[in-house]
């Protein structure tokens, strides 16, 4: 199958829409492979060539029958229209229809048609003309985006257009609003399910047509209006009051605030201080229970306070460095209430798509299958059942535990196993032997605290610390791993959980040659409780006192600032 894409864009290379039309590619090219059917793709970028305005003389009809007098670039596009089995249209919306330089190349293409009128089948308007050469079984695909909240009731000029040209029906047609988000990194979760999804559609019109379910969610809005128009609006950098220009580090805090979602609001108001330090600029964005509002004048008192170089907090917006990283390195300060940092994706993270833009069939569900979570119950259950049971009677104890072990890895068709899963149910149940075979349970069980205490502390040696493996599922899962500050907070909190563990042996083997000997496991579940809370508190300060720090706060101050892409919510703060 031959294909052309003919790229309307001004923009060529660097194209939004281009970015839909090669996800369709790869979809046609999947699907074309996976039946055996080899795919050729060439592509012509309209503002490369050379193509003059047509100039009405007809001399492509009656003097020179097939062929424009005018020497340039169109005579290639024509060839590779004829060569092409499929053509794609691709290109921005620019003013209800397509933009100049495609349209010129659509005017020139008068040399593919007789200058006889004809009716014909599925005709849009009062007249048409005939091909001129035979364009049977060939077919025509339209994508383009456009910079409205949605595409419906903007496209009609084009619609128009291509029924005329390819009778009504005769085309398919995505058409997508929205299309700046395209460019923007920080959104690219909600738009890669996009490109998904056009990339099915892809699959599908190789495969006979585009199924309802998918066409469904290409109908979608990439975000709810109100949203998407308000980092439209604030691109600009213009108060919409004065129409003067405001200051960048405004316009980026307006954006910011812009992405505040009320329903993370727990019926207290939070205020997030913006200090800007090298722009001598402070704004304040008020969060509450009816959305954001931004304080130019220093009236509120801020319960968060960041202190940044706008150009930092930029860059990690931009997805172009690290927020967690920044914040190891000093690029940055906190100051106050450190939840906000530690929930800052339930505040500011990017909202989810409107309602019905959830994935409408079982097959597109798969795209999403969520990962397996670990769970540090499966580690830590066969050591407790071990300690307790063989500490009250040795045998039983020990088969409790080796039975434990056994139903351990029925449980991973759940979870995710760690490495120190595995290792705990294979020394459980070496130890679990040890008993039953009759070795004196005075040592075998304080060498099992030993052996659990070498685990947790030889692995703070390690790229992931063992806690870490564990608490990751609670802040954003495997992502959580890049996370220097993460690292560094469960680095030190299983250093602190091997050292007591290799301590408890000492008072283990004491204990167990006094009375309360066979109660010892419950004993020393008493420490871990307390160290339970400890870690818990731990989490929580550690990193707020990383992020505090000194640094000035400075007064407004207005300077010029050039016009800045829409902002979204930094990842990985903290």
């Amino acid at each position: 199958m031959n294909i052309l894409v003919i790229n309307g864009s001004p923009k060529g290379d660097k194209s939004n829409t281009m970015k839909l039309t090669k996800a369709f590619f790869w979809g046609m090219r999947e699907q074309g492979e996976s039946v055996g059917e080899t795919l050729e793709i060439r592509e012509i970028q309209a503002n490369k060539l050379h193509i003059s305005p047509c100039l009405g003389c007809f001399s492509c009809w009656n003097k020179t029958p097939g062929r424009c007098c005018i020497p340039d670039d169109m005579e290639e596009v024509i060839e590779k229209r004829l060569w092409a089995d499929v053509t794609v249209w691709s290109f921005p919306l620019y003013y209800y229809t397509v933009p100049g330089t495609l349209k010129n190349l659509m005017d020139r293409q008068l040399p593919m048609a007789l200058p006889f009128m004809e009716e014909q089948e599925h005709q849009t308007g009062s007249g048409g003309h005939a091909s001129r050469y035979d364009m049977r079984g060939k077919q025509t695909v339209v994508i383009s985006t456009c910079g409205f909240y949605t595409a419906k009731g903007n496209y009609d000029g084009v619609r128009s257009l291509f029924d005329h040209t390819c009778g009504k029906g005769g085309y398919t047609a995505i058409f997508c609003g929205q299309g700046e988000l395209f460019r923007v990194p920080e959104v690219s979760e909600r738009t890669n399910q996009y490109l998904e999804y056009v990339r099915k559609a892809g699959r599908e019109y190789v495969s006979g047509g585009i199924l309802s379910d998918t066409w469904e969610n290409l109908d979608q809005l990439l975000y709810p209006r109100e949203i998407f128009e308000n980092w439209a609006d604030q691109s600009w950098g213009i108060d919409k009051e004065t129409g003067q220009r405001e200051s960048e580090a405004l316009t980026f805090t307006r954006q910011m605030a812009g992405l505040y979602r009320k329903e993370s609001y727990k019926g207290r108001q939070q205020v997030l201080e913006m200090c800007y330090t090298d722009r001598d600029e402070r704004y304040h964005i008020v969060m509450g229970k009816e959305g954001s509002q931004v304080i130019t004048d220093g009236s509120v008192t801020g319960t968060t306070r960041i202190e940044t170089p706008l150009t930092v907090w930029k860059s990690i917006a931009a997805g172009e460095i690290r927020g967690d990283e920044a914040l190891m390195k000093g690029l940055y300060k906190v100051k106050g209430d450190f939840n906000l940092m530690l929930r800052w994706d339930d505040y500011f993270g990017v909202p989810q798509p409107a309602a019905g833009a959830a994935i409408q069939s079982k097959e597109a569900d798969k795209l999403h299958i969520p990962p397996k979570e670990t769970n540090m119950n499966h580690m830590l259950i066969p050591w407790i059942v071990f300690w307790i049971g063989a500490g009250i009677h040795s045998r039983a104890g020990s088969l409790a535990a080796m039975a434990v072990c056994a139903m351990v890895p029925l449980l991973f068709y759940r979870n995710k196993k760690t490495l120190y899963d595995v290792v705990s149910t294979a020394l459980v149940t070496l130890f679990c032997a040890a008993l039953l075979l009759e070795m004196p349970a005075r040592l075998i069980i304080p060498l099992s605290y030993l052996s659990f205490g070498i685990m947790w502390t030889g692995s703070c040696f390690r790229e992931i610390p063992l806690t870490a493996h564990y608490s990751m599922n609670g802040y954003r899962g495997e992502e959580a791993l890049e996370n220097p500050l993460f690292l560094k907070t469960n680095r030190i909190l299983t250093l602190m959980w091997g050292v007591l563990y290799l301590a408890t042996p000492i008072w283990t083997y004491a204990l167990m040659g006094t009375g309360i000997g066979p109660y010892t496991g419950a004993v020393n579940s008493v420490l871990p409780a307390f160290m339970g809370l400890f870690t818990l508190w731990f989490q929580k300060w550690y990193p707020a006192k990383v992020a505090e720090g000194g640094g000035f706060c400075f007064k407004n101050k207005q300077i010029k600032k050039e016009k800045i892409p829409p902002v979204q919510s930094p990842k990985n703060m903290v």
